[in-house]
């Protein structure tokens, strides 16, 4: 697994764990708490958050997102959270509306422009060239360009689960989305944005600071899940009828 780890892979190598596969099984000795690890085993590349070798830096991409997310300039992490938490209790809190704020920061742009623009009148000077705001024009096109590639390799994803007659794989994915509609019912849209960019902002830090206490915690429940899936695989799942797949089919 030397790649790098994409949602893909990521469901994958769960389901290979639930499955009780060999790299399920290793990754569940080396999490439990009654099994100490020695330094130099084989069994150690499996230490790490499904089986991960690099550092939780690389993993997520490097560069200057990857610092912000691990908090390595502070001052930039807590201006970014701080914001966008200013943002929410805006929204959240104080009830303001987008279209609101948003006319209420043109009319005080206009002002700053207006006085500027007329104070020179005043004080007998020569007018001061205000500057112009202008947006690149393939801003939003680049925008839209990626928020587009995004929705269709999700929906790309969810069709190849949906008729790829991978039972386990589409179970993991369904109770999932089910995950996600009942957290939508406790709050609105805006909510779960912050809670997933505080989250963000907070688990990769506290991983990379405690991976191996969090590993361990992980492989001992993924272990539990396993005994349990086993069951109901061995008593349902089995019992149901495959097809094969043909992936041409779908193209």
């Amino acid at each position: 697994m030397g790649g790098e780890i994409t949602p893909d892979k990521l469901l994958h190598n769960v389901m290979e764990t639930l499955s009780g596969g060999d790299g399920g099984t290793s990754r569940q000795n080396s999490g439990s708490f009654l099994h100490k690890e020695t330094p130099n085993s084989d069994t150690s590349k499996f230490s790490k958050l499904f089986g991960r070798q690099k550092p939780v830096h690389h993993v997520l991409g490097g560069g200057t997102s990857a610092d912000v997310l691990l908090w390595r300039n502070k001052k930039i992490s807590g201006s970014v959270i701080s914001g966008f938490t200013a943002v929410w209790v805006l929204f959240e809190w104080l009830n303001y509306h987008f279209l609101q704020l948003f006319c209420f920061a043109v009319v005080l742009g206009m002002l700053g422009q207006f006085v500027l623009s007329n104070a020179s009148a005043i004080f007998k000077r020569s007018p001061p060239k205000v500057p112009r705001l202008l947006l690149p024009d393939n801003l939003f096109v680049n925008i839209a360009i990626f928020i587009g590639a995004e929705l269709n390799r999700g929906l790309g994803f969810l069709q190849d689960v949906a008729c790829g007659g991978n039972i386990k794989q589409f179970l993991v994915v369904v109770a999932s989305l089910w995950a996600a509609a009942v957290v939508g019912s406790w709050c609105n849209f805006l909510t779960v944005v912050y809670i997933g960019f505080v989250a963000a902002h907070t688990l990769p830090v506290l991983y990379e600071k405690y991976d191996d206490q969090i590993d361990a915690i992980v492989y001992y429940i993924l272990g539990q899940l396993q005994n349990k899936y086993r069951d109901f695989d061995a008593s349902v799942l089995s019992r149901i009828p495959r097809r094969e797949y043909n992936a041409k089919k779908y193209e």
